[in-house]
């Protein structure tokens, strides 16, 4: 049984109307741009009107000619050479040329040429389309010109200069900014600046301006010293250059960062500051020795006239007749009146008021203060400061005084001679809730019976001539109460003293 097999024919595409040649004639001479047909050795055989009017030349001036006519010989010929390689190798050439017109005026001529070949595939003619582009060459002059004395003037300002656009990537900057790139040892500084200075606008800003002189401070490893920098932040408009914005006009916007280093401002600044700190802390140290030093005496004298009075007592019990009681009651209201004395001459505590602080800032100033004592006792400093710490409400002062008291207790028990071991670890670091830091020094630490007695008034280690810590804790522990934290003397693995100081965060509380 056989089958009949149908074949599907597709239908033939229509045939293509036939142009015929007088409109290709017509399409060249009515075309805009110069149009010239040369045999093969560049004699030319035609030219359309638009090669008149741009060249000056009329159809029978140059007809016969060589195209070389038009050439002003200023051209390089390695140029040539290049063109005559391609176009007789069969390919098509682009490229400019400098032209002269019949008047002998020169012109930048943007060229095509393209071999046009017979049946057999040989090249039988040239065909060359050019047009006159010296307008457009001397605006990109133009615009080269002044694109390079902007980045001139931008490389020669002395300030740091970079242009962001929406997605926070640099796309333009200056030897300024890649002088700090390579300090920095980081791809984009522009994101320290930028996160330093908050990232909010200023509430008085126009409408460019972002933000104007915030100082933002950079720390990198390796630098003895921060630096800091003002920035500025300005919008820049331009229009979009996407084929979507031709007919409908759009803008971008990008972020222009101008930034000046005032390191060596901020040093003088610094070095005034620390030295008013200094004198401040001084007589604050003066005050609360001399509170300490009367106090002490007070509880000194206080314990032998309470002794007499309970002596002066007993005996008045006996014999109330007794001239001895009599004598030792009047010694014993002298001495209460020399101390009600001393007590009336005990200065009062310096008044400060509370402020927000940061604690790392707080410590740094600790560690200026006793750069000194630091470098005489020939002591290693390893200062490991968490990047960010909450905000601490507390007295800036009394906070230095006692973190300064703990540096220089540290100082003296290292400072033995014969002790070779000299180092101290400062650490900071967030904990849930609040902050901790840590002093760590390498002497000889604090016998473990002693670690609570250190905190009793008037307590001193110092007549063991091994350890330390002065005439006790009991100030520091009370700073430190005074903030809502706790104080203590932490055990270590191996030989020193580690000081424990935390605070919780918004729980200090007012000094009575």
């Amino acid at each position: 049984m056989s089958k009949k097999v149908e074949s599907v024919k597709q239908a033939a595409p229509p045939p293509l109307p036939e142009i015929l040649p007088h409109v290709f004639q017509q399409t060249v001479e009515q075309a805009d741009i110069a149009i010239s047909i040369t045999d093969d050795h560049a004699n030319i055989l035609y030219v359309n009107p638009a090669f008149t009017r741009v060249t000056g030349y009329a159809a029978a001036d140059v007809i016969g000619h060589n195209e070389s006519t038009l050439s002003n010989k200023s051209t390089p010929p390695k140029v040539y050479t290049a063109m005559w390689r391609k176009i007789t190798g069969g390919e098509a050439w682009e490229g400019r040329l400098v032209n002269r017109r019949q008047d002998g005026t020169r012109y930048l001529a943007d060229l095509t040429i393209t071999p046009v070949r017979d049946t057999q595939g040989l090249t039988v003619h040239y065909l060359g389309m050019h047009r006159d582009i010296t307008g457009l060459h001397e605006l990109e002059c133009q615009v080269r010109n002044q694109k390079a004395l902007i980045e001139s003037v931008v490389d020669a300002a002395p300030v740091l200069i970079a242009l962001l656009d929406a997605q926070g990537k640099v796309i333009l900057d200056n030897h300024e900014y890649k002088k700090l790139m390579g300090d920095l040892g980081m791809a984009e500084p522009a994101e320290l600046m930028l996160a330093g200075t908050g990232g909010e606008p200023d509430s008085a800003s126009s409408d460019d301006s972002v933000f104007h002189d915030r100082e933002v401070r950079i720390e990198r490893e390796g630098w003895l010293s921060p630096r800091w920098f003002s920035c500025s932040g300005i919008t820049v408009r331009g229009d979009d250059s996407a084929a979507d914005s031709f007919f409908a006009r759009q803008q971008v916007s990008y972020l222009l960062l101008v930034a000046k280093e005032i390191t060596s401002l901020r040093v003088e600044q610094e070095k005034s500051r620390m030295a008013a700190l200094q004198a401040v802390l001084a007589e604050e140290d003066r005050v609360n020795g001399l509170r300490e030093s009367l106090s002490a005496a007070i509880y000194q004298i206080e314990g032998p006239i309470n002794v007499i009075a309970s002596a002066v007592a007993m005996l008045n019990r006996r014999n109330q007749n007794d001239p001895m009681s009599s004598a030792l009651a009047e010694a014993v209201r002298a001495g209460q009146a020399a101390l009600d004395n001393l007590r009336q001459e005990i200065p009062p505590a310096p008044r400060e008021e509370r402020a927000s602080l940061a604690l790392n800032e707080i410590l740094r100033d600790v560690l200026q203060l006793s750069t000194g004592a630091l470098l005489s006792a020939g002591i290693t400093v390893q200062w490991q400061a968490a990047p960010t710490l909450p905000t601490l409400i507390g007295y800036p002062n009394r906070l230095r005084s006692m973190f300064k008291a703990l540096v220089d207790n540290a100082i003296e028990s290292m400072n033995t001679k014969g002790w070779r071991e000299r180092e101290l670890h400062i650490t900071t670091r967030p904990l849930r809730g609040g902050i901790e830091v840590l002093i760590d020094d390498s002497g000889p630490g604090i016998a473990p019976e002693l670690r609570l007695r250190v905190f009793e008034p008037f307590f001193s280690t110092k007549k063991g001539g091994s350890r330390h810590l002065g005439t006790g804790l009991s100030s520091a522990q009370q700073v430190v109460v005074d903030h809502g934290g706790m104080i203590e003397v932490d055990t270590k693995p191996r030989a020193g003293c580690r000081i424990r100081v935390s605070f919780p965060i918004g729980n200090s509380r007012e000094s009575e």
